[in-house]
């Protein structure tokens, strides 16, 4: 019987190996959650600046009539751009579990392969 050598790269490599799925998809959990808040913060952003355009419209209105006027405006505007930020949430989401289910599916190939 020979004796066996202790390997420490082989075991290392074996580990990252094993790991390197696990890796995979923390980075693009990561990605993913960094894509759902520049998203949120964008639309923190358009409710800023409707709350800004309020406070003009409050302070620049010379009857009651034109202030109701700019705000049913202002409420068009504000639900147009929410309806599209809605929509590209939706966009994201459909991407993220395309991207995930793509990376279970090259790891579960590459488990197959060294099986």
């Amino acid at each position: 019987m020979t004796p066996r050598t202790f390997d420490p790269v082989a075991l290392l490599a074996s580990f990252k190996d094993a790991f390197a799925p696990l890796a995979r998809a923390q980075q693009e959990g990561i990605k993913q959650v960094e894509t759902l808040a520049r998203h949120q913060f964008a639309v923190a952003g358009d409710c800023l600046d409707w709350s800004i355009a309020h406070a003009r419209a409050a302070a620049g209105a010379s009857s009651p009539a034109e202030f109701f006027g700019k705000q049913v405006e202002l409420n068009g505007q504000f639900g147009e751009q929410l309806r599209m930020r809605g929509e590209e949430l939706s966009k994201l989401t459909s991407d993220a579990q395309a991207s995930f289910r793509q990376l279970i599916d090259g790891a579960g190939t590459e488990t197959r392969k060294t099986a």
